[in-house]
């Protein structure tokens, strides 16, 4: 059964026990991004992928334009969710199974449906976990993204009963099988020059690590205008006053725009990983807040060949994000203690995803 906004009382979102398995959400405000909202996340981030940049480039390879950045278009359609799913939530837990399926431009509308395939109450039966399938497309009813994740939502009604738990499979990896990159694109010829780096894919090799050397300090002004450019309207990032009184004392960044900085950040050294074609899973490992310095390093999980394409292969990285600590002084993500293991209180990202670079 399809949810529409006039069902619930506008600007109290949904509690556990208002979901449902199987249940629809037709997410309201459609956006149309203009080159104005690119440039302001180049602002914010520092942005550097070619594709994204440099409309002579992208026509060089067979794009009709510059494209949109792939991280600006999942923050769009991410952020169309948040009302109907994440706005009474205590953690967004996960991220898996993140296709990007085709090109975003300026001038393109997206919008997002999403679909409940999971429910499974805590213990405490204070809240609980949902867990949708997304799926954004444009104004052409063309699929250009598609994502699951699992977030744990407040319960308001205490005494509502326990639903039936179902946890769905879901994949560790996005195959190479199902990776869709841009069929009419031709790699062959890209001009290394643009980026500055001759680093191809068949440069790097698995285990390799890449200590990226630059850090980037967030303001909460910084964190909260590209909230608000995202349309997320999730109070942990906004309210103050509702922040004050919580274990953290003060408002949570927004955990896509730290993967947005890492990813700007991982530049130096991956000049040519023109977009990403997949987020294969992701953790927020620690909260990141206004006024820390975020650092980034990449391990190479693996290099693939793209079956019928000689012109570009796909490299499958561990970036891992780190605050207050630069990339090269953090050997290991996790401490031991006490034969328990947990992330280090400097990790604050650790991102499996797959990007598309050109080959020799």
């Amino acid at each position: 059964m399809a949810m529409h906004k006039s069902d619930k009382q506008p600007g109290i979102g949904n509690f556990f026990e208002d979901f449902h398995l199987g249940q629809v959400l037709n997410h309201a405000t459609p956006r149309t991004l203009t080159s104005g909202d690119c440039s302001l996340y180049i602002a914010l981030t520092g942005s550097r992928q070619i594709l994204h940049c440099a409309q002579s480039i992208a026509h060089s390879i067979g794009y009709s334009d510059q494209t949109v950045d792939d991280l600006l278009a999942f923050h769009i359609a991410f952020g169309k969710t948040v009302p109907d799913i994440s706005f009474n939530a205590i953690a967004n837990l996960g991220y898996a199974d993140v296709r990007f399926l085709q090109p975003v431009y300026a001038g393109d509308t997206l919008s997002t449906t999403s679909t409940v395939i999971g429910l499974k109450q805590n213990s405490n039966g204070k809240n609980g976990t949902v867990y949708v399938h997304s799926v954004a497309q444009n104004q052409n009813r063309q699929r250009v993204l598609e994502w699951k994740r699992w977030v744990m939502v407040h319960k308001k009604d205490l005494t509502r009963p326990t639903p039936e738990t179902v946890i769905p499979e879901l994949p560790a990896c996005v195959t190479v099988d199902r990776l869709q990159l841009p069929a009419f694109a031709d790699f062959s010829q890209f001009d290394t020059a643009s980026t500055g780096s001759n680093k191809l894919w068949d440069d790097y090799h698995p285990g390799e690590r890449i200590n990226h050397p630059a850090g980037m300090t967030i303001d909460d002004s910084d964190h909260t205008l590209a909230t608000k450019l995202y349309q997320n309207n999730a109070r942990v990032h906004f309210d103050a006053q509702l922040m004050k009184d919580s274990p953290f004392g003060r408002r949570l960044m927004y955990g896509g725009h730290l993967i947005s900085i890492c990813r700007a950040l991982s530049y130096d050294g991956l000049e040519n990983a023109l977009g990403i074609a997949a987020i294969n899973a992701g953790t927020h490992c620690n909260p990141t807040f206004g006024g820390d310095t975020v650092s980034t390093w990449t391990e190479v999980l693996e290099a693939w060949e793209i079956p019928g394409r000689q012109d570009i292969g796909a490299l499958r990285l561990r970036m891992v994000g780190l605050k207050n600590l630069p990339a090269n002084e953090l050997e290991q993500t996790h401490l031991e203690k006490d034969g328990k293991r947990s992330y280090h209180p400097n990790v604050v990202l650790d991102l499996d995803y797959t990007v598309f670079i050109p080959r020799r």
